[in-house]
């Protein structure tokens, strides 16, 4: 298998990833029984530098930071794919730190959260290993 053909998988479930992260961060199945925790965080206002916040600004702010992030994860994947071996034996702190941030993510994701973002971060994290590895061989 070719490094190319796992950053372009990668790129390709990192994006699938970002769209089902932004659908679903901010939706509350009313089974969990929390719905006076997250009015409390909408109605909740405070200052904060000159500026006026709810913490669910804070919580939607950073959820879309995350999809920003994936996004600008999947372009560069994508990148990374259509380079030539040659490039990306030069390019080892970026394809190593890629993979190194998604074993950090995937983690992050088997402590906290639920099993569609582990199986997601697991995988990506399978094809950047392996890509990263394949690539660094001359």
């Amino acid at each position: 298998m070719k490094a190319s053909l796992l950053y372009r998988i990668a790129s390709v479930l990192l994006i699938f990833f970002a769209l089902g992260h932004t659908l679903g961060f901010r939706r509350v199945d009313p089974r969990w029984g929390v719905d006076s925790i997250i009015g409390a965080l909408r109605s909740t206002h405070f200052d904060v530098q000159g500026l006026n916040r709810t913490y669910w600004d804070f919580y939607t702010g950073f959820g879309l930071f995350v999809t920003v992030l994936l996004v600008f994860i999947a372009v560069l994947s994508w990148q990374l794919g259509g380079l030539p071996k040659e490039s990306l034996l030069a390019l080892p702190v970026v394809t190593w730190g890629l993979a190194a941030c998604f074993v950090v993510v995937t983690f992050l994701s088997w402590k906290y959260f639920f099993m569609v973002p582990i199986i997601f971060s697991g995988v990506i994290t399978i094809c950047l290993i392996f890509a990263a590895w394949i690539a660094g061989r001359p």
